[in-house]
């Protein structure tokens, strides 16, 4: 039997969270392959015993080559109140990523601007504002080193595409695999060393007369014995079992 693409880490009547396997599309594009957002509609309809269409919105995307989490919603209502929620950045995005050279610093900020060429799929990064430029932020901390390589826990700020891969590979430390920004040569599979490890927000759909429902999501790594050495290096600050509001 074929390995799914995902595994659900969070699902109500309002939200579908799944943690990605790389390699899988989020969404689609020239190439016409199956999508997450396909399989994740079949699923619904299995799931359920839907019939006809099956309402499923995109609430935002990783790069094929990039594992983790990824937040879809069942309803309209909580797609515009998701979408909002990241507009005004009201949630907090953790990713890990492994690169092979240290990086200048132990921990940092980085703030440059991207123009994106739309025919390569690249993103150029830039000291300072130039026309038609983005503003990118982020933040990361070096959790420790393994293997000769480095993992960084990476916030970012904003949502850029591929923002972590071209802001790091513009400090000297592109990500493992990704040849597009300047690692030196491809892994199994295409896939790249980056991973959307956790998110927190607020549950976008309020029940009446209870309190807001904070979410965390973790997502566990991609069954790789290179990715998993790296448990070793989590330092995870949470750890009371009565918060029930941890979803892995």
């Amino acid at each position: 039997m074929k390995k799914k693409p995902f595994q659900v880490v969070y699902e109500d009547n309002h939200l579908l969270i799944v943690n990605k396997e790389p390699g899988i599309l989020v969404q689609g594009d020239r190439t016409g392959d199956v999508t997450l957002l396909d399989v994740l509609k079949d699923y619904i309809k299995e799931k359920y015993h839907k019939p006809g269409e099956v309402f499923l919105g995109l609430v935002h995307r990783l790069d094929r080559p990039v594992s983790g989490l990824v937040v879809f919603a069942r309803t309209s209502k909580a797609l515009e109140r998701m979408n909002e929620i990241f507009r005004k950045r009201q949630v907090q995005k953790t990713y890990w990523a492994v690169v092979r050279q240290k990086p200048p610093k132990d921990a940092d900020k980085l703030v440059n601007w991207l123009i994106k060429d739309e025919q390569k799929n690249q993103v150029a990064v830039y000291d300072y504002e130039v026309p038609n430029s983005q503003k990118a932020e982020l933040t990361y901390r070096t959790l420790g080193r393994i293997n000769e390589h480095y993992l960084l826990e990476v916030n970012p700020v904003t949502g850029r595409p591929h923002q972590i891969r071209s802001q790091l590979a513009h400090i000297g430390c592109p990500i493992r695999g990704d040849v597009k920004y300047g690692y030196d040569r491809a892994v199994a599979d295409k896939k790249i060393y980056l991973h959307a490890r956790r998110l927190y927000f607020i549950h976008p759909v309020k029940q009446v007369g209870a309190p807001d429902r904070p979410i965390i999501c973790k997502a566990g790594l991609p069954s790789d014995p290179f990715w998993e050495e790296f448990l070793d290096l989590d330092d995870e600050n949470y750890k009371d079992k009565n918060m029930d509001f941890i979803f892995e």
